[in-house]
């Protein structure tokens, strides 16, 4: 299995750096068996099911892109942290542009009486301890950080204070994500109260969504591809909800993909799942055996990408190739911000 099976051309213009508002307003395509239809997320309620089981990743995303300065000697530098993730002891993994230019216990400034000293380094990524911590942490990073947004969009626009309400889901709880879980970013107030009233029930779990997940695959045989480790958690009502709708012939499916690698990490055997909380790294591409997911609410994603390889083994490498053909042909817009689909083998 090559990684040049899973490219594609995807024009420029086809890339999302803002979304549609209201959220809702975005274009589905419904991919369910052979067929294929050009709807809306607001059609949503629609295309399921009385019963049917939506899994949503309650993570919450940080403003983890801070700008600072280190003074040395009078010299003073810009430096650029991005936060990964803490550790049990209130450190942070980041990622330090440049990280040459910071020696290990020197200072980094930021706005909002916020600042890190640089305790180690670690595989090119520093580890930072900060002179906040908590609610005090928090609130400083609220007003210093901005939104770390995906790098093809960093690429194109600066981070502003719209992306602190855009690139956050409406039902965002726990902090601690770098990313967002982004087919969730479709959903508002009016489609989730439609959604209820059609009897669609509702799941939470968390995973926090790492800057890994942007990572590119470097290996030309990607069954060899290590993926990154995400921490996250299945609660006992959420693994007893699962249980319950497989158990009465229900269909389970996972807003993102982030939600369905949780719950296939946490998956206990064919339709059965227990609570779950821990790193995950599981890697999934075609061949691999699905045990609780049914369908697939998803955005579209990166040619070569990870993401690419689990709606494949979703729906088959073929089929994807003729739902992506058709994708770009009715120019659907791509990626965090983009357009969303929803996927039934």
């Amino acid at each position: 299995m090559k990684l040049d099976d899973f490219d594609f051309e995807l024009p420029e213009r086809l890339i999302a750096t803002r979304p549609v508002s209201p959220r809702s307003a975005a274009k589905m395509l419904l991919a369910s068996g052979d067929t294929v239809e050009d709807r809306h997320v607001h059609d949503l309620p629609e295309m399921l099911q009385l019963g049917d089981l939506l899994v949503l990743n309650n993570t919450k995303v940080i403003p983890a892109r801070l700008f600072g300065t280190r003074t040395r000697e009078g010299n003073v530098s810009k430096i650029e942290v991005t936060l990964l993730s803490p550790d049990t002891q209130g450190h942070w993994r980041a990622l330090i542009k440049p990280l040459r230019k910071v020696r290990d216990g020197e200072e980094i400034a930021f706005d909002a009486g916020l600042s890190a000293t640089l305790i180690d380094r670690v595989d090119g990524q520093g580890v930072l301890y900060f002179n906040l911590q908590g609610e005090a942490f928090d609130a400083a990073l609220a007003q210093a950080g901005q939104m770390p947004l995906p790098p093809y969009i960093a690429a194109k626009r600066a981070a502003d204070a719209q992306d602190k309400e855009d690139y956050q889901t409406a039902f965002a709880k726990h902090q601690g994500a770098v990313a967002a879980p982004t087919a969730s970013l479709h959903f508002d107030a009016p489609l989730l109260e439609a959604l209820k009233a059609r009897g669609v029930e509702f799941a939470e779990v968390t995973l926090h969504v790492g800057a890994g997940t942007f990572l590119p695959v470097k290996v030309e045989d990607v069954t060899t591809h290590k993926m990154h480790a995400e921490w996250g958690q299945v609660d006992d009502a959420t693994a007893a909800q699962i249980n319950a709708a497989k158990a009465r012939g229900a269909r389970v499916i996972p807003v993102g993909t982030t939600a369905l690698r949780l719950i296939e990490t946490a998956a206990t055997g064919r339709g059965t799942i227990a609570p779950w909380v821990g790193e995950t790294d599981i890697f999934i591409y075609p061949g691999f055996a699905f045990q609780l997911t049914d369908a697939l609410m998803t955005n579209f994603h990166l040619p070569k990408s990870t993401l690419l390889m689990l709606v494949s083994a979703l729906m088959g490498q073929d089929r994807m190739r003729e739902i992506y053909a058709h994708a770009v042909a009715q120019e659907y817009r791509f990626f965090s911000y983009g357009d969303s689909s929803l996927l039934i083998p």
